[in-house]
């Protein structure tokens, strides 16, 4: 392919934002350099970058002398014309050198203009040969084509503020914003997630030339979703607008896979426990350290590395970490600590897990502890005697392990790590404590490795990569151990159940045979942080053929180094590909058993160009949305979205177009620096939000050309715009931060509150067709409680119905008008995802469940209708842990009465964001070929 692709496509990496989020593209900068010279035979160009992707095959003379990172960046700047690194010395900062015998991997980041750049990576490869080196390779990722200005326009202040705001706006639902009640009396205020923001300093997205963001780390608590939250946001510097967004928890499980959960931090690089953590230094020079016994959950009888303190024993392990760090192995007692937390944090008032003897008893076994502390030996062992590493970070790292966790105090069935420790969930009546099975303890820690190695982005292509390889070492420990019978060799968390069998239990298969052409799930971060679980085992898979072909230990070293010398932030599958044959043909592999690492690859459809394979029955309309918050608007056989340019390194601009797909699409909006988002159409007039750093804009205007008008200015950054007629109506935050719905009609310049300044009355999420207006609405009922519904509002005589709250108890989302009824989705059940689909007439009259939220049918995320159809967006749950292209989102149609329901596309990755234009039609965002696609049919198709 000529032109670049975004990093969607590329690496997965991509963002979140609230009912209808997209893919963010993060594009290679372009080649602005001059073109290198003849570079040697074994090179692979960088894709919009004049530095080679990978040079392989030298044999030459490191040029600095000193330390590896002085030599390495003497070779670089010894070789401009091949590497295009205009001062290595300046541009490169080293990360990390790994040592495997006479062989040297410096990794170094880039910087731009002394700004870290985003997976801007590059590494070079050497030996120790004769008192000197000798440069034998080079790979990785640098953006030659960066020219951004690093002084940022937006304070950190103000950055944090709208990170914070963009995360809460993206929780509490699936799929769409809701309005949450607080049942309390008078002068409670409705229910918001507790979120902090502590900012990470600039980092610059290689876009184009260049997008200088403030990197912002959102923590805290989702109450409705009842998970921890760490969101790692990057905030533009110069508009304020987050235009990258994903999670940094990692956990074992996929969300809604199983029990679904939490996990994952970005780790301290000194490797010393967390602060009141233990596990540091001994203050005594002398061995502190006993051996000890225990029971696995399995029965088996198990030595521990133990510590004795104050008359009794703790499960701390001195001796494997004596000879470097003198840091320690510990495993806590973490028994119904809320999940919440201890992510990112240490849980107060918990203790080493102690014995007052050397023995360890049924209490340290059935809370998991014994396997915890059994397995981080066994996977730490694996790592310093198969590769030479000195525990997770290279650098002998303290590592802790906290089992026990519950969430709100009832059975929480998965695993993470979090950046500087493990945290297991004590497990339920068929699952034991996640930390019972080797694989799992050796998943978790593994991710440690790869946060301190390659630090794969967590997101989408990238993120499945580092599932990938944590899934690929923690099995590999299970089974050399175990001695697993081939037949179950591939299976991830087998061991988990109390009655299921192995097979019927575990969570993953590594030999599951999944391809990318015909089992590739595209989706976005709404659903598994883009797919990082459910994509995974495509690459796992490959890497697991080249262990069962060419034995354990080989393949082991040859994904170890692809892991530590090849691999970047932003590698997908071809780039893992690419990396693991390198790697293999460094280490020696040759003939016919180097044809099996390629064979493995290409069995499971990892080749170049393997998402262009994808087909799909709807029609584009625009491609590769690589922007966040393009949720598209449709009415009257037209629809609006914003986008940037082709790199993604442009603000976003909204553009409008025929949803029939005839015509080219027009821009509406000035390419003024600011981000012109969440439009709508009633096909006559397009109306928008500009975001910039002071605040925001609500615009309108006509889709014939003319003027673009200013609706309302605010310091607040207002949502939710929708236009019919002459009617603007929009959502904003007032002083404190509550949502309060407004409209203009005409000409107007002040807008109408529909609160009146209520105090007690919280109003959101409006929809406007014709004269009439409808919103969620907060109130206090009769006995003095919150209560929520919707509210309709005739704009020609001023006069509000409000509809009575039957339910609701957790919120309500999507209401939408139509000239006939008004539409919207309760949430009144607790944990099951589901929500009943109502409906109500104009007058306030004839409201009825036309979907009810105990029904089979009732997972449903986003709701659209016009007078003909009503579109919603349905999912299946996940039954037994797996998932499949029937458990991703797909629209559905159905007539008005909620009959007749049937697929709008047959698309087989997840569809969202589904806006109604007129009877039938519907356009959406797809994300099936794993690139972000507005697309459209003019009718359901059917059955599938």
């Amino acid at each position: 392919m000529n032109r670049t692709r975004p990093l969607s496509r590329i690496s997965g990496v991509a963002a979140l934002l609230g009912a209808a989020a997209l893919l963010v593209g993060v594009l290679p900068a372009s080649a602005s350099a001059a073109a290198p010279q003849q570079p040697p035979a074994d090179v692979v160009p960088g894709e919009g970058t004049a530095t080679p992707a990978l040079v392989d095959g030298l044999a030459e003379p490191a040029a600095g002398t000193g330390s590896p990172a002085d030599a390495a960046r003497g070779h670089l700047a010894a070789k401009k014309g091949r590497y295009a690194i205009a001062d290595p010395a300046r541009d490169l900062a080293p990360a990390s050198t790994v040592a495997d015998g006479s062989a040297e991997t410096v990794r170094f980041q880039q910087k731009h203009r002394g700004v870290e750049v985003l997976g801007g990576q590059y590494l070079v490869r050497m030996d120790r040969q004769d008192g000197g080196r000798v440069v034998t390779g080079t790979a990785g990722r640098y953006f030659t084509g960066l020219d951004v200005t690093t002084a940022p326009e937006v304070s950190v202040g103000v950055a944090v503020a709208r990170a914070v705001a963009s995360v809460r706006g993206e929780l509490g639902s699936p799929g769409a914003p809701r309005l949450v009640p607080q049942r309390t009396k008078a002068g409670a205020q409705t229910k918001s997630p507790s979120l902090e923001g502590t900012s990470r300093g600039l980092v610059v997205l290689p876009r184009g030339r260049g997008v200088l963001t403030h990197h912002v780390t959102v923590t805290g608590f989702d109450p409705v979703a009842k998970r921890p939250v760490k969101q790692e946001v990057y905030v533009d510097a110069r508009a304020g607008h987050p235009v990258l967004s994903y999670s940094g928890i990692r956990t074992f499980g996929a969300e809604g896979a199983r029990q679904g959960a939490p996990d994952a931090p970005a780790a301290r690089q000194e490797g010393t426990a967390a602060a009141g953590a233990g596990g540091g230094k001994p203050s005594k020079d002398r061995f502190p350290g006993t051996t000890g016994k225990g029971v696995r959950l399995d029965g088996t009888k198990v030595d521990l590395e133990i510590a004795q303190e104050g008359g009794g024993y703790l499960l701390r392990d001195h001796r494997r970490g004596w000879q470097t760090s003198k840091n320690t192995l510990s495993t806590w007692d973490a028994t119904g600590v809320d999940v919440g937390d201890a992510s990112e944090k240490w849980p107060a008032g918990i203790k080493e897990v102690s014995s007052p003897t050397k023995k360890f008893g049924k209490a340290a076994t059935e809370s998991g502890a014994v396997d915890a502390h059994w397995a981080a030996g066994e996977v730490y062992d694996y790592f310093r005697q198969k590769h030479g590493r000195d525990s997770l970070d290279g650098r002998g790292m303290a590592i802790n392990s906290l089992v026990g966790v519950t969430e709100y105090g009832l059975p929480y069935v998965n695993a993470f790590w979090d950046g500087e420790k493990m945290v297991y969930g004590g497990g339920n009546e068929e699952y034991k404590t996640l930390s019972a099975d080797l694989d799992v303890v050796g998943h978790e820690m593994t991710h440690g490795v790869v946060q301190h190695t390659a630090n794969l982005v967590y997101t989408g292509q990238s993120g499945a990569l580092n599932e990938g390889i944590a899934d690929y070492f923690g099995n590999a420990i299970d089974v050399d151990h175990a001695k697993t019978p081939a037949r179950d060799a591939g299976l991830i968390g087998e061991n988990l159940c109390r009655t299921l069998k192995p097979r019927e239990c575990a969570m993953r298969d590594l030999n599951d045979g999944r391809t990318t052409s015909k089992d590739f799930l595209g989706v976005t971060h709404g659903n598994d942080n883009g797919g990082v679980h459910l994509n995974s085992t495509i690459v796992s898979g490959a890497l697991w053929d080249i262990r069962e072909e060419l034995g354990g230990k080989k393949a082991d070293r040859i994904v170890y180094k692809a892991l530590t010398s090849y691999l970047t932030p932003l590698d997908g599958f071809t780039a893992a590909r690419r990396a693991t044959v390198a790697a293999a043909r460094e280490l020696g592999v040759k003939g016919i058993q180097l044809r099996a690492v390629e064979r493995a690859f290409t069995a499971h459809g990892i080749v170049p160009g393997w998402e262009e394979a994808i087909g799909v029955d709807s029609d584009p309309l625009a491609t590769d949305l690589n922007t966040k918050g393009v949720a598209a608007g449709a009415g009257g056989g037209w629809w609006a979205a914003s986008r940037s340019n082709d790199e993604g390194s442009e603000a976003y601009s909204v553009y409008a177009g025929r949803t029939d797909g005839r015509g080219t699409a027009t821009r509406i909006s000035p390419n003024d620096g600011r981000y012109h988002v969440s439009p709508d159409t009633d096909g006559t007039t397009v109306v928008w939000v500009a975001v910039g750093a002071k605040g925001s804009e609500v615009l309108s205007r006509p889709l014939r050309g003319g003027p673009v008008r200013t609706v309302r200015s605010t310091a607040a950054l207002a949502g939710a715009v929708h236009v019919s007629g002459t009617t603007v109506t929009w959502q904003e935050a007032d002083a404190q931060g509550r949502p309060r719905v407004a409209y203009l009609r005409g000409n107007e310049r002040e807008p109408h509150f529909v609160d009146h300044g209520d105090a007690d009355v919280v109003t959101a999420l409006p929809t406007v067709s014709g004269g009439k207006l409808g919103y969620a609405k907060v109130f206090r009922n009769a006995e003095g409680y919150q209560d929520v519904s919707t509210e309709i509002l005739d704009l020609a005589t001023g006069k509000q119905t409000l509809l009575p709250a039957k339910g609701g108890m957790l919120g309500i989302s999507s209401p939408v008008i139509t000239g006939k009824h008004l539409y919207w989705l309760v949430d009144d059940i607790m944990d099951d995802n589901r929500q009943t689909l109502r409906r109500a007439n104009l007058d306030g009259t004839g409201m009825t469940d036309i979907v009810p939220e105990d029904s089979d049918r009732s997972y449903i995320w986003t709701l659209d209708a016009t007078d003909q159809a009503v579109t919603y967006s349905y999912w299946k749950p996940v039954m037994g842990g797996g998932w499949s292209n029937d458990n991703l989102p797909k629209l559905v149609q159905s007539d008005i009465d909620g009959r007749t329901a049937q697929r709008v596309s047959c698309n087989r990755g997840e569809q969202y964001g589904g806006a109604a234009d007129t009877g039938t039609r519907v356009v959406w965002i797809d994300g099936t070929t794993g690139h972000t696609n507005l697309v459209t049919r003019d009718r359901p198709a059917g059955r599938c």
